[in-house]
């Protein structure tokens, strides 16, 4: 038998005990959405995502927060819909091209949060995200934590406190 032969062999004799050993390597990975609000990056996981659309026409309701624009019917179900630039303090924007709105569902809680622009989806080990910071107020804090990549630093949503209704 040639050498380059039993290379090949031995190859696949790895890769088929690999692929019968459970792969530990993903236990502690989470898959997150990335996107913008303003100039920042944020992320959410995609399983707590029902769908991303393009933006389409809601219905202010009177006396809630400047930050609640109203409700939009999804499919014979009234959403109500959160601009998170005015929610994390952000200046007013017109919608454009790259404007979502971004479905999020958490048990039986669903909303609807408009964002400036879908960036990527990621996968990142648990051990590269930090908590929130102490700093911040725990009865208003939106972070979950922050993930560290290589060139760059995102901020992971807290999905159950961006759901919860104030309004």
């Amino acid at each position: 038998m040639s050498d380059q032969l039993q290379e090949v062999l031995a190859k696949q004799q790895s890769q088929k005990k690999a692929a019968s050993e459970p792969d530990k390597s993903n236990d502690d990975v989470i898959q997150l959405v990335c996107f913008l609000v303003d100039d920042e990056e944020y992320a959410v996981p995609i399983l707590s995502i029902q769908e991303i659309i393009k933006p389409i026409e809601a219905t202010r309701v009177p006396s809630t927060p400047d930050y609640v624009l109203g409700v939009f019917n999804l499919r014979g179900n009234v959403l109500p819909l959160i601009d998170l630039r005015r929610k994390f303090g952000r200046p007013k924007s017109a919608y454009t091209d790259e404007t979502r709105f971004i479905v999020i569902k958490n048990r039986n809680q669903v909303s609807g949060f408009v964002i400036d622009k879908l960036t990527e989806a990621i996968r990142l080990k648990e051990s590269d995200i930090d908590p929130a910071p102490e700093s911040m107020d725990s009865d208003e804090n939106h972070i979950y934590g922050v993930g560290k990549r290589s060139d760059s630093i995102i901020t992971i949503l807290r999905i159950e406190s961006m759901l919860k209704r104030t309004f």
